[in-house]
């Protein structure tokens, strides 16, 4: 065991860690730290690890490595030796190099410089005869090939017909039929006309249908005194009161299906849908009962 191996063997006991534990703290295995305390430095891997595995055994003790490597650099081996024979052998594969063999290794790339240039010189060359070949062989060509000219055929006894067609052309024909041509509006369809119609009537219940209507607004006008109450088909009131004589209510059922009205006095009410008056369908006698209409509503698609 070494002076070296003996200092840290001790103060790795004085902190009460054992090889396993500085195992796991150094992540040196176990039997390379035991060389280390014993001086076994054969067993490493090699001389720079010796250094290394060192300097992680006294950093885990709290120790300083620098320290450690000048008190007992006698004890630890140097990685000098290790890089000699590498050194070496690269001045001896220098010196190995004759000055004949360097001269040519030189002078190479400007060889394969010149043969690169020299070969694009001659390939520019004979792309250009080429070109200039192939133009003398167009223009030859064309020289030699005879052009044909065909004289209009004129058929026998028609040319007084076109002449006369010609002369006998009516300019204005060709503008009435421009006219003719305008294209005229296209109608667009007109909008459907909203439909209220009785669909049911017993006596004191009365049911229309509403169509072709893109919204629902009801209007409740009183020309007297009358009670009158308006609701959707779910029973959700929307006002229900005595209206005296020109009083009027307005709800908008554009999100309903259903619209159902209790009048308390109908002579004195009158309902218009979307603006449009409600004809009632009551007899006289019936006018002078309460009654009830629902109306259906569809909204337009």
């Amino acid at each position: 065991m070494t002076e070296l191996g003996e200092r840290l063997k001790q103060e790795r006991e004085a902190k009460g860690l054992g090889l396993n534990e500085l195992q796991d703290i150094t992540k040196i295995q176990k039997r390379y730290l035991l060389g280390i305390e014993e001086g076994n430095y054969a067993m490493m891997p090699g001389k720079f690890y010796v250094r290394a595995f060192i300097k992680q055994y006294a950093e885990a003790l709290g120790l300083d490595p620098d320290e450690i490597f000048e008190q007992y650099k006698e004890d630890i081996p140097t990685t000098y030796n290790d890089d000699l024979p590498e050194q070496l052998s690269r001045v001896q594969s220098r010196k190995s190099m004759s000055p004949s063999s360097s001269k040519v290794l030189d002078l190479l790339p400007k060889l394969l410089i010149g043969v690169f240039v020299i070969g694009a010189i001659v390939l520019v060359w004979y792309w250009m005869v080429q070109s200039a070949g192939d133009d003398t062989n167009d223009l030859e060509s064309e020289g030699n090939n005879p052009v044909n000219i065909e004289e209009p055929k004129v058929e026998e006894g028609n040319t007084n017909d076109s002449a006369g067609d010609d002369e006998g052309e009516n300019p204005d024909a060709t503008i009435d039929e421009t006219e003719d041509e305008v294209e005229e509006p296209v109608e667009e369809p007109e909008e459907p006309v909203q439909e209220i119609a009785v669909v049911e009537n017993n006596g004191s219940s009365t049911v229309y249908d509403l169509k072709n209507a893109e919204a629902f607004e009801l209007k409740v006008v009183s020309t007297g005194s009358t009670w009158v109450s308006v609701k959707n088909g779910a029973g959700k009131s929307f006002f229900e009161k005595t209206l005296q004589k020109e009083d009027s209510e307005t709800v908008d059922l554009t999100n309903e299906t259903e619209a159902v009205i209790r009048i308390g006095y109908v002579p004195a009410t009158e309902i218009y849908i979307n603006g449009e008056k409600l004809e009632y369908s009551f007899t006289e006698s019936e006018l002078k009962k309460p009654q009830n209409i629902t109306i259906r509503y569809t909204k337009s698609e």
